[in-house]
């Protein structure tokens, strides 16, 4: 059997009404995937597509047990369990389309699917680099239309004129220009971050936005357990550059 451009292979069909649908592939910091990996995991949501594509780096994986797979994206559903919560569609990846082109077909291939279960919504996640680190990350939003943007931004989304600069590249931005093409309104939420590590710090700044906005429970722990451990190492990172860096003037007050 030949690989397809882009083959999606369903273990089930779910049965959802007015799905929200969640992109979180990988990116700047790892936000959107960090984010979209632990949603996946509070919730016990059920995967039920795997896709491969000639769009993928011609790689496979090499899994604990010494089995390999080939490098994939995944399709993971929850049902709503109280009232204002919706059903969810979510997907991750190991990777991205490599192509300008690749983008596209992937996009429009998972969009296909989406229709026909019924998504009526969609959200992106990924980071926003800054080129510095930061304490309490804001959370940037770009949607498509303007009562959209009044909502988000009595939730905590900041908009700002021009950011992000040169607009937003990859799937992020693709789901929601292409889904908006077939009638499917979206947001982007994108995690401010340094752009140098994975960015566990701003994953939760994302996901306690979304978690509000889906009205479902979100337990942090384990993210802000990998936020510190992220913020030793880039101390430490910190501290080896000002050693190769040698002693400051003011450092040297203080010798002989």
């Amino acid at each position: 059997m030949t690989m397809r451009d882009v083959q999606i292979d369903l273990t089930e069909r779910p049965s959802l009404e007015n799905a929200v649908f969640i992109e979180g592939l990988p990116g700047v910091g790892n936000v959107g995937k960090l984010a979209a990996d632990h949603l996946i995991e509070v919730l016990g949501a059920t995967k039920f597509a795997t896709i491969t594509s000639k769009y993928f780096p011609p790689q496979v994986l090499v899994l604990g047990d010494g089995t390999i797979r080939l490098v994939n994206n995944e399709l993971y559903f929850w049902k709503a369990k109280e009232p204002g919560q919706k059903d969810l569609i979510i997907l991750i990846g190991d990777y991205q389309g490599l192509t300008a082109d690749g983008q596209y077909v992937l996009v429009e291939s998972i969009l296909d699917l989406l229709v026909e279960l019924g998504v009526t919504m969609i959200y992106t996640l990924g980071g926003y680099g800054t080129g510095k680190m930061l304490e309490k990350p804001r959370v940037l939003g770009a949607a498509t239309n303007r009562d959209l943007v009044k909502d988000l931004k009595k939730k905590g989304v900041v908009f700002r004129k021009n950011e992000p600069g040169g607009g937003i590249v990859g799937a992020s931005g693709l789901f929601l220009g292409l889904g908006l093409r077939r009638g499917v309104e979206g947001v982007c939420l994108m995690g401010e971050t340094s752009g140098y590590l994975v960015d566990p710090k701003s994953a939760q700044s994302v996901l306690e936005i979304l978690s509000d906005i889906l009205s479902v429970k979100v337990d942090f722990t384990d993210l802000e357990s990998r936020a510190e451990q992220m913020d030793k190492l880039a101390q430490q990172l910190r501290d080896l550059e000002r050693a190769a860096e040698g002693p400051s003037d003011e450092d040297l007050r203080y010798i002989g």
